[in-house]
């Protein structure tokens, strides 16, 4: 995971993981927005209230609740780019950033499937913004990217037969979803 700065204003993380699963099963347990919440830290109480077609794709808006570090704010974002089981783009229209444009890249490997995320985002406030608060919020979205990867790993990871030996562990080929 890196976060380089792009211009004066722009900064970009990006991050890879691999997940021995394969692209199709992936994209699906991502494109559902219900498994953003199951990823999401509990510190920040995410919740989605709102989505605006019934099946995600170019042009859904989503609208989330969550907390920053105690302080309730609301998130709306759009998908903006939708190219099933390769990549999606969901670009913030309001929200805790002064821009935010994350790509969700699901790229067919041996083995698996290679997860990259790529943001740019600017921090609220300009100059000041990011002289206040700039490496507390760089801090905050490593802190939520290196969680949601952790539960990732956790969620769609299977598990080598020598962990599991005999018929005690039947892998998950199917997207995890909560009701």
């Amino acid at each position: 995971m890196k976060i380089t700065r792009l211009t004066s204003n722009t900064q970009r993380l990006e991050t890879a993981q691999f997940i021995n699963l394969p692209r199709p099963d992936v994209f699906a347990f991502f494109s559902d927005p219900r498994n953003l919440e199951a990823i999401t830290p509990p510190w920040l109480s995410f919740r989605i209230t709102g989505q605006s077609d019934k099946e995600i794709g170019q042009g859904t808006e989503l609208t989330y609740r969550l907390r920053v570090h105690g302080l309730p704010m609301k998130w709306v974002s759009r998908i903006t780019e939708w190219e099933p089981d390769r990549q999606f783009v969901d670009v913030q229209q309001k929200g805790p950033y002064a821009y935010w444009h994350h790509r969700h890249i699901f790229e067919e490997v041996q083995g698996g499937t290679m997860i990259r995320d790529q943001v740019d985002f600017q921090i609220p406030f300009g100059r000041l913004g990011r002289r206040l608060a700039g490496k507390m919020i760089e801090a905050d979205i490593r802190e939520i990217f290196r969680y949601r990867s952790d539960l990732t790993e956790r969620l769609l990871s299977i598990p080598k037969k020598s962990e599991f030996p005999g018929a005690a562990w039947i892998p998950l080929r199917a997207p995890v979803t909560w009701h």
